[in-house]
């Protein structure tokens, strides 16, 4: 049997954390805009898709009354398609009425950078103008590269650039858990 490599993932939350926190998240939704008649979720592919789904099921339990949730690819609006490999365009599934004039709320599993933050704005300035745009993360990681920050965070979890952060989800993964990894050291001559 092999040692565990000193460059596992650990998990640093579990199911029962991520349900918590997405609860407080719900919660400080409905407080802020005074319930959440004019919300509207939108996660951004992949796990932000199932995160936004649970929030939305969460507020229909505090509120009593469905909120509209979709999904917004932002792979054509991303500022690295041509750094990488070309990666799968996602759904964009917009609710029945629309955006316009309504309180998007942006669902995403981690915020890094800010760049997929970025695009996902562009991605929304094309379908249409809500009255504002917030942003929700499960976990903010710090190393802004934008001036973005979240509304609502499930939990600040300082990293260093050497480190990984992953997201399982149930609906993806098999789990929920949130795991710290360290990236693999590049061959000689790579970064």
């Amino acid at each position: 049997m092999d040692a565990p490599s000193s460059n596992a993932a650990r998990p640093v939350l579990e199911g029962p954390d991520i349900t918590r926190m997405l609860t407080r998240i719900a919660h400080e939704i409905v407080e802020r805009a005074k319930g959440a008649d004019d919300v509207v979720l939108l996660g951004i592919p992949t796990r932000g898709v199932f995160l936004a789904r649970r929030l939305a099921a969460k507020l229909e339990e505090i509120t009593g009354r469905p909120v509209p949730v979709g999904s917004l690819d932002i792979t054509m609006y991303r500022d690295d398609l041509r750094l990488g490999p070309a990666r799968a365009l996602a759904r964009t599934e917009i609710p029945g009425d629309g955006i316009e004039g309504r309180v998007v709320l942006l669902v995403d599993d981690v915020l890094f950078s800010g760049r997929t933050i970025r695009a996902a704005l562009d991605a929304l300035n094309d379908i249409g103008r809500p009255r504002a745009v917030q942003l929700a993360v499960l976990v903010d990681r710090g190393h802004r590269e934008l001036p973005i920050r979240a509304d609502y965070v499930g939990k600040n979890l300082p990293t260093s650039l050497r480190e990984t952060v992953k997201v399982q989800l149930t609906e993806e993964d098999g789990r929920d858990a949130v795991l710290l990894g360290v990236k693999p050291a590049a061959p000689a001559g790579e970064q």
